[in-house]
């Protein structure tokens, strides 16, 4: 699945709007227009080649945005450098910062999660969800599927779009 396909997914499970999406990707520091919106939300099998591809900072960036669009602007902490370090690295897998991000966003507690998972059908175990929400690097770690990532966007449409 790519960046775009997540976008679109997202954007038809949260109900979101064009000028919303806009807003979103502003707040996360890119300067995205509406009709740049547009061409990112055109599937790929479309006739039109003006498609503009998400990236994975862009993408990171949109996520970044979905957490001060959804919970407000975080003041930063005395000591804590003002500046913004992306947090997806080239090898960084995309899904795993989906779940983790999404879950920031929209205040998700681990039980919520996993009852998302359980509407679209899919049975995770808590330790499992614990290991795709850890930091690459630790030894628990667990990569993200395409598997998980579909059916917890598969979870949040049916949950929020009823």
């Amino acid at each position: 699945m790519d960046n775009n396909d997540i976008l679109i997914r997202l954007r038809y499970a949260l109900e979101l709007k064009n000028k919303e999406m806009a807003e979103i990707f502003q707040l996360g520091g890119v300067d995205v227009t509406v009709p740049d919106v547009i061409k990112i939300l055109t599937k790929e099998d479309d006739e039109s080649e003006d498609q503009l591809k998400c990236n994975n900072s862009m993408f990171d960036s949109f996520l970044n945005g979905f957490i001060v669009y959804k919970r407000g602007k975080q003041e930063p902490k005395p000591g804590q450098p003002e500046s913004y370090e992306p947090s997806i690295k080239k090898s960084a897998n995309v899904n795993n910062l989906l779940l983790k991000k999404v879950k920031i966003a929209l205040a998700l507690t681990t039980d919520d999660m996993l009852d998302i998972f359980e509407e679209a059908g899919i049975t995770v175990s808590k330790g499992e969800l614990g290991a795709l929400l850890r930091k690459e690097g630790h030894k628990n770690y667990k990569e993200c599927g395409d598997k998980y990532a579909r059916n917890f966007l598969k979870g949040l449409a049916i949950k929020y779009r009823g």
